[in-house]
């Protein structure tokens, strides 16, 4: 099964070869419902860009050495550029800066700003925490103890993120006492949760920095029949984490614009190699801002989410 997945997984790399156009690539961080705003993103660039084969890679599992493997077989095969969100970029510098000096490197999600790539496009994720922490300010105007859970403690926007939410709490009696990785395995995800509620009976408030983060606390909040009496605080669109903004055991989620992410940058990458480079800022940082969504505006959102998707 590993070897016919494999021999899957290449079977567009060389399609994109016989169908002799620039290949440009978006290599995402793990399996993630995330990222299906990021495909509709590629589709929609790729309808606007007939000249080039736009694809979206999953690595096999949140893995350093086996995104490093995909963008190594994806430079074997003549792509041209590559967008990533890289698994790890403290330890992937080396990594990166091999694949930088063979295609245009871009990153997305979490920057890798010490590398070689040529821009950032993203959300700013010190910003995303702030805004996280304005929900819980809100949401316990009288204090209260966080626990924190996320996949990649060690990726940038996990750091980010959380530095962003414990400044955003400075001054206020609500602390962020603690945060669990996963490495994005959803099983983990919910363990860590169910974990914290035996160990810290006195947490009044959890946070899922990862898109489902959110719904595995949901899910063990609600199994553990807590929910609606811990506070929550959300990150992204999952509908699970909707779904509990709009009936109110969410307090609020903080959204990211991944479609954008991947529309933008497949253009972006299009017009650099062209030659192009006006694109690209002198700081190599484009940032699509994140947006709180509370009860209020779920309805909305979810309605957009399906305009962008084309359904």
């Amino acid at each position: 099964m590993f070897l016919a997945g494999l021999i899957l997984s290449a079977a567009p790399i060389a399609i994109s070869n016989a169908a002799d156009k620039p290949t440009l690539a978006f290599v995402v961080n793990g399996a993630s419902d995330f990222w299906k705003a990021a495909e509709a993103g590629v589709k929609k660039a790729q309808a606007e860009l007939p000249d080039y084969q736009l694809e979206l890679k999953y690595p096999e599992q949140a893995s350093v050495a086996i995104q490093q493997r995909l963008m190594e077989d994806l430079v074997s095969a003549g792509v041209k550029g590559i967008m990533v969100s890289a698994v790890d970029p403290k330890t992937q510098t080396e990594g990166l800066n091999k694949i930088g000096s063979q295609t245009a490197l871009f990153t997305t999600d979490s920057d890798a700003p010490q590398t070689n790539r040529v821009a950032y496009i993203g959300s700013s994720n010190i910003d995303a925490g702030l805004q996280a922490a304005e929900i819980a300010k809100k949401a316990m105007p009288d204090g209260g103890k966080c626990i924190g859970f996320v996949g990649l403690l060690g990726a940038d926007n996990a750091k980010e993120r959380i530095q962003g939410m414990k400044d955003g709490l400075k001054g206020t009696k609500i602390e962020l006492i603690d945060v669990r990785g996963d490495d994005i395995d959803q099983t983990r995800a919910k363990k860590n949760v169910e974990d914290a509620l035996v160990a810290s009976p006195d947490v009044t408030c959890m946070v899922g920095f990862y898109s489902y983060n959110t719904p595995r606390i949901y899910e063990a909040l609600r199994d553990a029949g807590k929910l609606g009496q811990i506070t929550v605080v959300g990150f992204d669109d999952d509908p699970i984490t909707l779904g509990g903004v709009k009936e109110g055991t969410v307090a609020a989620t903080v959204v990211q614009q991944p479609f954008e992410w991947a529309y933008q940058g497949m253009k972006l990458m299009a017009a650099y190699l062209k030659g192009d480079k006006s694109g690209v800022p002198s700081n190599g940082l484009i940032i699509i801002p994140t947006v709180i969504i509370g009860k209020d505006d779920v309805d909305k959102y979810a309605a957009n989410l399906k305009a962008m998707a084309g359904k």
